[in-house]
């Protein structure tokens, strides 16, 4: 096993640990976003803030995505710092909500960008932001919804 060396260790844990958020707020599921935001003790214990685009290694999508907004989302990502991970916060960001069937929305954002934790809710509780940042935190399995039952093999 190779030796790390201290200094490579710590740049290596300091992103993992500060999370610099940035939501991408489209609908009402950015207010839930603010009010999480605004229990700024929350965030500092978690080692979270909000922050601009361009700092930022979370990006929250809050709301409802349409193929009109698309290309601006993917640009938003791809200006983000690494690593960089993705939230989809709320049903509309998730699967397009009870707006699915119109022609002009897109049906999630996983159809644009690889998502790390689904937060599902209409709209979601503030309180679940901040589990998704634990899980996020914790290095848990990517594209894991809150909600879901643990699975168990079967006896």
């Amino acid at each position: 096993m190779d030796a790390v060396a201290p200094t490579e260790l710590v740049l290596d844990w300091g992103p993992r640990f500060r999370l610099t958020l940035f939501d991408l707020g489209l609908a009402c599921c950015a207010v839930e976003f603010v009010a999480a935001a605004l229990s700024e003790q929350a965030f500092q214990k978690l080692g979270a803030h909000v922050g601009p685009l361009q700092e930022a290694n979370v990006l929250v999508v809050s709301g409802t995505l349409t193929d009109v907004t698309a290309r601006s989302v993917i640009a938003a990502y791809q200006q983000m710092a690494e690593p960089k991970w993705v939230v989809s916060f709320g049903a509309c960001a998730n699967c397009g909500g009870p707006y699915w069937d119109s022609y002009s929305v897109t049906k999630g954002v996983d159809q644009l960008l690889p998502v790390d934790v689904y937060v599902p809710g209409c709209p979601p509780r503030p309180e679940a932001l901040l589990q998704a940042l634990v899980l996020l935190q914790q290095g848990e399995p990517l594209q894991r919804d809150l909600q879901a039952p643990p699975v168990r093999p079967a006896s």
